[in-house]
């Protein structure tokens, strides 16, 4: 478990400490998805060379999630209980092993079980995120901290595109997978001399460690708390739900965008390196945006809950009528782009910081594990589903059923996580301590 050190500030401190921070956890989330978007760019010409059915690219891409759910929930109890520092150390590099032995997959078996163990490592992903997000910055600032560090993840989506597809055009598919392995390495590398926790880094100012700890000054410390406790407050039920109706959509963005555009829009593997990177630059700049609009929105007076829930409502708005207009255009540049639109817009909504804006930091970690869980068990189910009516009709309902989920998230924020930008403290008595 990480411990303050008495002695901090020993050498001259570096000036938005916190900002590089978030950018190392940036690049972070940008090598997590590099990662396991390597098998869905790779997707069709896997299935070519080891002879596999849809139906088996759906198990294989499910085995991923059955263990990122399981070890999502564990993860977030272990981020809480050893630390950020320690957490990404071990995490990063268990994901990099596994994306590296994919290379060596023949059989789907193989590659299932590859898959199991990368979805194990890559889980601790948000929950450590979140958490170093919840520890370093203020309450006004945990919105862009998360945007920054979220969008990390629609890069690492850009640039697997063409960077995978023009490894495995030029040295075969099984060194995509090494390449991705390998640059988790050197990351963590820079981790190690980069980080600590805000109280014990040498470099953090005493002006800036006062910002970052403004919104706790005064606070009593934090007590122990149980899953059980937590899974008994409506808050934390309304985190969970609104991850379980939203993430299967990340996933189908995911796992399924590359192979809708190979089998239903016509586009070659050459294609996918040079065009399917577009709705990831548009995931990245939603994240940005949806950071950085309520902060915006906030500078010209508006609350910290107003700001949130208008662009959250704006983009289930516009959600809906990408997805059913997907299901009408002919044109492949027009899908193209509906497809990007609507990813910028789900990436606006950053579900992962709902525990992060409600919630104190010593049980963000815990609580965005067990959000992810649930999100994971409805992502196992919609691949199933996925997989089958892809194989049996067409990619159409699956767009229908995209149009309404981020409606139906929409109204569990107003019912069940309430005011945006108030923390409540979690403990034998909850009340409302702080607000934005």
């Amino acid at each position: 478990m990480e411990t303050s050190s008495p002695a901090r500030a020993t050498k001259s401190p570096i000036q938005g400490l916190r900002w590089y921070i978030v950018g190392l956890l940036c690049l972070a989330s940008e090598l997590n998805y590099f990662d396991r978007q390597t098998l869905s760019v790779l997707a069709q010409t896997i299935q070519n060379d080891l002879h596999l059915t849809t139906v088996q690219y759906a198990d294989i891409t499910s085995w991923f999630l059955v263990s990122y759910t399981v070890m999502y929930l564990v993860t977030g109890r272990i981020v809480d209980a050893i630390g950020v520092r320690w957490s990404f150390l071990i995490f990063v590099t268990g994901w990099s092993v596994a994306t590296m032995l994919h290379g060596l997959a023949h059989t789907a078996a193989q590659l299932s079980a590859y898959r199991f163990l990368l979805g194990a490592m890559e889980a601790a992903i948000f929950p450590a995120g979140m958490k170093a997000v919840a520890e370093w910055f203020p309450l006004r600032e945990r919105i862009l901290a998360t945007g920054i560090f979220n969008g990390g993840t629609s890069v690492g989506g850009a640039l697997a595109a063409p960077v995978v597809a023009g490894i495995a055009l030029t040295w075969g598919w099984r060194a995509a997978f090494v390449f991705a392995g390998l640059l988790g390495f050197v990351w963590v590398v820079a981790w190690l001399l980069v980080y600590q926790r805000p109280r014990d880094h040498a470099r953090l100012g005493a002006k800036e460690l006062a910002l970052i700890e403004s919104d706790t000054a005064g606070a009593p410390p934090a007590a122990k708390v149980s899953l059980r406790q937590l899974l008994g407050m409506k808050t934390v039920w309304g985190c969970m739900l609104v991850r379980a109706v939203t993430d299967p959509f990340t996933y189908f963005v995911l796992f399924w965008i590359p192979k809708y555009l190979q089998q239903e829009r016509g586009f070659s593997l050459a294609d996918i390196g040079k065009l399917s990177w577009i709705p990831f630059v548009g995931l990245a700049l939603g994240n940005l945006t949806g950071g950085a609009a309520p902060a915006q929105l906030m500078k010209l007076g508006w609350s910290y809950n107003r700001a949130r829930k208008t662009m959250i409502g704006l983009a289930s708005t516009v959600i809906p009528i990408c997805c059913l207009s997907l299901t009408q255009v002919p044109s492949a540049g027009v899908v193209l782009g509906l497809i990007s639109v609507a990813v910028f817009f789900h990436a606006v909504w950053l579900n992962i910081a709902l525990p992060a804006e409600v919630l104190p930091s010593h049980v963000v970690g815990t609580v965005t594990g067990a959000a992810g869980c649930l999100g994971g068990i409805a992502g196992i189910i919609a691949q199933q589903l996925t997989g089958w009516t892809v194989q049996n009709y067409s990619f159409t309902p699956l767009f229908i059923v995209g149009s309404v989920l981020h409606l139906t998230a929409f109204a569990l924020v107003g019912q069940m996580v309430g005011k945006l930008g108030v923390v409540q403290t979690v403990g034998p008595a909850p009340a409302r301590v702080a607000a934005a």
